[in-house]
């Protein structure tokens, strides 16, 4: 909103003739400088005093004002009074300004800041009489610029190169004010130095009013260079600050010469057997990498046909054992530079054994057997029969042979410092005799119920194998239910019926000799019981019987001695009869179930002693 022109006019002769004469009379305070970032707030005081207390001004006016862009003349932006606060119209902070007031002065506030805002600001006071004065303050403004990009050089640069080489390049975009570059190298600074290091900065205006920096490293490398990392740091100010940002590291590829050739085993780990695979690797400390020429020492003209920095041997033979070397491809084979080693290819041929497959042996005889495998590692022996060790060392012992003697011995050749080198070879020893009977008693005598089915078992072991017959008396009912025979037993059994005593014979025979082995059965008889039970049974019960017949008759034993001291039972044959005459008493019933008593007393122990008498025959 505009003042009208009489109104502008005539305060502007006020402020004219004010200033002639009251011009010193109110001190204006502010900011050298308000710092603040890009899209923020910016809050710029301004406090005024009049330095006459005695003459304070009833009226108060304030302006504000910035300077134009690129030139030294100023524009209003805000006018404010007791009355009124006003914007000027289209200017750059139209609709973007707010000013505030209190009793010390006044805070000009911009809304979100713009580049183009860094530039001076002018608050003039009017006290009318009481005089006016102004002061400025420079708005700077910051935006922190991108991180640095940094790219290395992708080529490989050669120590051999005379002058400095392009190393990498570093770009900061989009900072305001303009930002700054420094190179690094493992972390210390790089300084420019002629014909060592060069540093070339590029420096760009956006269109919208950032700065952006690009910057080349030029650097002379040397062979130390191929572990160093490069990084590049930008460093801008901010509100109050300095700030820095830095990049990422690059490794950059330096080419020198091969001085030192290593060669060495890949595959496989550890020690080299007949039958693998075997890599050699050659290195050296060159960069790029030459290409290697592989050979023999016992021909050193002739090369090997290999893959690069690899020799693959496969399979590999004892043959093979030897030194190797590699050289670089540019040397010749007299040259210091190359590598070599030794490459041992160890071996295990297969057992021999000493009587070779099989052997036959007599009964009682004493037998050595070796075993042996030529090898470029000691050895370890173990001899087994039946998957139990039976004996350690090249050699093995047999000593008065028996039939457990027979069977296969296998030896087991090992070497222990390379497990995976291991052979074999077994004998098959065949003891021969004549039968022999499997079991400690040569006589076997049993008992049997009558009637009965016994079943009797023969082994005989032998070489030749042996045969079996059975020789049987006392029986008529008997039949061979079992035959069979594996390659050094036969084993038979006959099921017999005992009717009485028998008595068998089990002979084995072979063209060796003759064995024999006796059975003798007795015959028990049956006992007749209404009731099926067991001779374990029938004991028990006989006992309890016994037991308790003399218990009652401890009984009836201290009941007679009772009557007797009591005088009711006469002594004598005669007595008794007195007594049977006699009126029947209590003491008559008394003695006539002691006589009962008797009676059944004798009668079960007459029975428990098997007698077959009557009651009355003694």
């Amino acid at each position: 909103m505009a003042f009208p022109h009489n109104i502008c006019l005539r305060l502007f002769l006020q402020i004219c003739l004010f200033n002639m004469f009251v011009w010193a009379k109110v001190e204006v305070t502010m900011h050298d400088s308000v710092e603040v970032y890009l899209g923020d707030l910016a809050q710029i005081p301004c406090q005024y005093n009049f330095t006459d207390t005695d003459d304070q001004p009833s009226f108060v006016m304030i302006q504000w004002f910035v300077r134009v862009v690129g030139g030294s003349s100023r524009v209003r932006i805000f006018y404010l009074d007791a009355r009124q606060q006003i914007a000027d119209n289209n200017t750059d902070y139209t609709g973007r300004i707010l000013v505030t007031s209190d009793q010390h002065g006044v805070q000009l506030n911009i809304l979100k800041v713009e580049l183009s805002d860094q530039r001076e600001f002018f608050c003039q006071v009017n006290g009318m009489a009481a005089g006016n004065a102004e002061g400025k303050t420079h708005l700077r403004v910051f935006a922190p610029p991108e991180a640095p990009v940094i790219e290395g050089v992708l080529s490989g640069i050669s120590v051999t190169n005379e002058v400095p080489s392009k190393v990498a390049s570093c770009e900061a975009r989009n900072g305001f004010p303009k930002p700054n570059i420094t190179w690094y190298r493992n972390g210390e600074p790089l300084v420019p130095e002629p014909g060592y290091v060069n540093v070339l900065i590029l420096v760009t205006r956006e269109s919208a009013g950032f700065y952006s920096l690009q910057s080349t490293l030029e650097y002379k490398v040397v062979k130390e260079d191929k572990d160093a990392h490069f990084s590049c740091e930008v460093s801008f100010f901010v509100p109050a600050a300095i700030r820095t940002v830095e990049s990422s590291r690059v490794n950059i590829t330096v080419h020198y010469p091969t001085t030192m050739v290593e060669l060495w085993k890949d595959l496989p780990q550890g020690l080299v057997k007949e039958g693998d695979t075997v890599e050699l690797r050659c290195q050296g400390d060159g960069n790029p990498p030459p290409p290697f020429i592989f050979s023999r020492e016992q021909e050193p003209d002739v090369e090997l046909e290999s893959n690069g920095d690899v020799l693959i041997l496969s399979p590999v033979s004892r043959k093979d054992s030897g030194i190797y070397q590699c050289r670089p491809l540019e040397s010749d084979s007299d040259s210091d530079v190359k590598g070599e080693m030794q490459l041992p290819v160890h071996y295990l041929d297969p057992a021999v054994v000493v009587p070779k497959d099989s052997e036959v042996m007599l009964k009682g005889e004493d037998l050595t057997a070796s075993c042996n495998a030529l090898s470029s590692l000691p050895t370890h022996t173990v001899w087994y029969k039946n998957g139990q060790q039976v004996g350690k060392g090249n050699t093995l012992h047999l000593r008065d042979a028996t039939y457990e003697t027979s069977g296969e011995y296998v030896c087991e050749v090992t070497v222990p410092t390379l497990p995976a080198l291991h052979t074999s070879g077994s004998v098959h020893i065949i003891v021969q005799g004549g039968p022999q009977m499997v079991g400690v008693d040569q006589e076997v005598q049993l008992e049997e119920a009558a009637g009965r089915m016994v079943n009797l078992s023969c082994e005989a072991q032998g070489h030749p194998l042996p045969s079996i017959s059975w020789n049987i008396i006392g029986s008529q009912t008997w039949q061979e239910v079992v035959i069979k025979a594996n390659e050094h037993m036969t084993h038979s059994v006959v099921s017999v019926k005992v009717t009485s005593d028998v008595s068998a014979l089990c002979n084995a025979s072979n063209d060796m000799g003759t064995d024999v082995k006796a059975f003798s059965i007795k015959a028990i008889p049956r006992l007749t019981s209404t009731a099926p039970f067991s001779p374990a049974e029938g004991s028990g019960v006989i006992i309890v019987v016994i037991i308790l017949c003399l218990l009652l008759l401890a009984i009836l034993g201290s009941v007679l001695y009772f009557l007797h001291k009591k005088g009711k039972i006469p002594c004598g044959r005669s007595g008794k009869q007195e007594i049977t005459k006699e009126k029947t008493t209590k003491d008559d019933i008394v003695v006539e179930m002691k006589s009962n008593t008797k009676n059944e007393d004798a009668v079960l122990l007459k029975a428990v002693n098997g007698d077959k008498k009557g009651p009355n025959d003694q």
